[in-house]
């Protein structure tokens, strides 16, 4: 199975002037916009992390997610939440030969932990031996900061801090998070069971 971002979060989306608000850094100088790059850095990387620590995305873009084999016949749990459109669902067979499957032979269920793809039949098309399954999707709260939960929000800006704060240090582990981020994560933390997703 392989998760690839087909669209990256456009600099324009990300809220560097309000994280700058956060840091409580100097404005009104000649070279206010100076740091504007490392800001976005960090804030891309708080958001990477929370990304990964919740499976939720963040900010909406497309993605496109492979696999060799249906999880169970009739409905495919998607890898990250929340889900808005499934875009294409394509078979590929152990020669290259692709095939688009019809719309109408799949759905989107959509769920705040596991959304699916789900037949409208009794089953999803049929993964050929040594073939594969592309699923198309688009996936995330929406386009705009603003359609971020609040807490969340909240710890991609308390992570994006600590990161900032901590530039220099080589000695901080890599997996440290300030409690107060997982404390705002934890809601959205899938529990998993009988280890999978599906």
């Amino acid at each position: 199975m392989m998760l690839i971002e087909q669209t990256t979060v456009p600099s324009t989306a990300l809220p560097v002037a309000q994280f700058k608000d956060h840091l409580r850094l100097g404005t009104g100088f000649a070279d206010d916009g100076v740091q504007d790059a490392v800001l976005e850095t960090y804030l891309r990387a708080a958001l990477s992390a929370i990304e990964a620590r919740t499976g939720k995305i963040l900010l909406e873009r497309d993605f496109a997610w492979s696999l060799t084999a249906w999880r169970d016949l009739g409905a495919q749990v998607l890898p990250v939440a929340p889900v808005s459109a499934i875009t294409a669902l394509k078979i590929t067979d152990r020669l290259g030969v692709e095939t688009t499957i019809d719309t109408a032979r799949y759905r989107l269920e959509p769920d705040t932990h596991r959304p699916r793809l789900v037949a409208t039949s009794l089953v999803l098309p049929t993964i050929p031996v040594a073939g594969s399954a592309e699923i198309d999707f688009t996936a995330g709260y929406g386009p705009a900061w603003s359609d971020i939960p609040a807490d969340l929000g909240q710890a991609a800006f308390l992570l994006s801090a600590h990161y900032y704060d901590h530039r220099s240090e080589t000695g901080i582990d890599a997996q440290a998070v300030p409690f107060g981020v997982n404390a705002l994560l934890e809601r959205y933390r899938q529990v998993r069971l009988f280890g999978g997703r599906g």
